[in-house]
């Protein structure tokens, strides 16, 4: 039987009456990478810690592989690893100490945590600052370190919180590269309010929205529940708004109207005439997002600036 997860009926409301999540209900396949979405303070990190079993819910039940992770947390801690959203690399360690530290944590033995991590960190191109301060690495480098630590662990659950926030484009980039690899052998349960990021990474994705799950797939199950396909950006910046043909709506530049086949075709067709540039693709986890959570896309104006 394949490894999975499954929430029932998952909440949580603390001590002051906030409710963060509300009957969270989902059942996934604990594989590759599962990404959930949501704005600020949706309940993303909230239903991370529950899952970690680093908080317990006001009501519902979890479930990895059939064990009640509730009821019986040691039983499921030695799989999983998690990197908190608040969780910075130590300034007065090393990687290699930091690294070393964590594995001996979670009961590994001296001379296999060392080893252990000589290896990581080899792996995770960090050999050269192994053995310098945390503090005076880059960020990205910083990172990388916190992602050793999991890596270099035994678990094959690792749950990382919004794990790219605030990298500069290129260490993200090679974060992603880092992540595309290691999910190959573990499940990672990453939490993003980057679109583009879960988008490019994630084998499913799920959309969380005011405490609860709005949706939940793999891009092709998400594209399947919005009405328009297909996106049509006005590019061009020799004008500054066109009418266009099938409803007289006026598409300004960096505007995006979503359309179906039969529209798209119309209005491409009334834009090349009209000698404007512009793009067409199929709608992006962010137009998604967008017509789950705020039901935006397929409305009656059906522009969105």
């Amino acid at each position: 039987m394949s490894s999975y997860f499954k929430c029932n009926d998952v909440s949580k409301t603390y001590p002051k009456g906030q409710m963060a999540l509300r009957g969270v209900t989902f059942e996934i396949p604990a594989s590759g990478i599962f990404s959930l979405i949501g704005r600020n303070g949706a309940g993303k990190t909230t239903l991370v810690r529950i899952l970690a079993t680093e908080l317990m819910p006001s009501s519902g039940d979890v479930f990895i592989d059939g064990v009640d992770i509730i009821k019986d947390p040691d039983s499921i801690r030695k799989r999983i690893a998690i990197i908190p959203q608040e969780a910075r690399a130590i300034s007065w360690l090393t990687p290699m100490q930091t690294v070393t530290t964590f594995l001996l944590y979670r009961g590994m033995k001296y001379a296999e945590a060392k080893a252990r991590s000589r290896e990581v960190l080899k792996e995770l191109g960090l050999t050269s600052v192994a053995d310098k301060l945390n503090r005076t690495l880059s960020g990205g480098q910083k990172r990388k370190v916190l992602v050793a630590a999991l890596v270099a662990s035994d678990a094959d659950i690792l749950f990382m919180d919004e794990p790219t926030t605030g990298l500069d484009p290129i260490s993200r980039a090679e974060l992603w590269d880092i992540l595309s690899e290691l999910k190959k052998n573990k499940f990672i349960f990453l939490t993003t309010h980057y679109l583009e990021e879960a988008e490019r990474l994630s084998d499913r994705i799920g959309i969380l929205d005011q405490g609860e799950i709005k949706a939940i797939g793999t891009m092709s199950d998400l594209r399947a529940m919005v009405p328009k396909k297909y996106s049509i950006s006005l590019i061009d910046r020799d004008h500054g708004s066109v009418e266009i043909e099938n409803n007289g709506s006026l598409m300004k530049i960096g505007s995006r109207i979503f359309v179906d086949d039969n529209e798209a075709y119309v209005i491409a067709r009334d834009l090349i005439n009209k000698n404007f540039r512009f793009s067409i693709n199929p709608v992006s986890l962010e137009d998604i997002y967008y017509s789950i959570a705020r039901k935006e896309i397929g409305g009656e104006e059906g522009v969105q600036d």
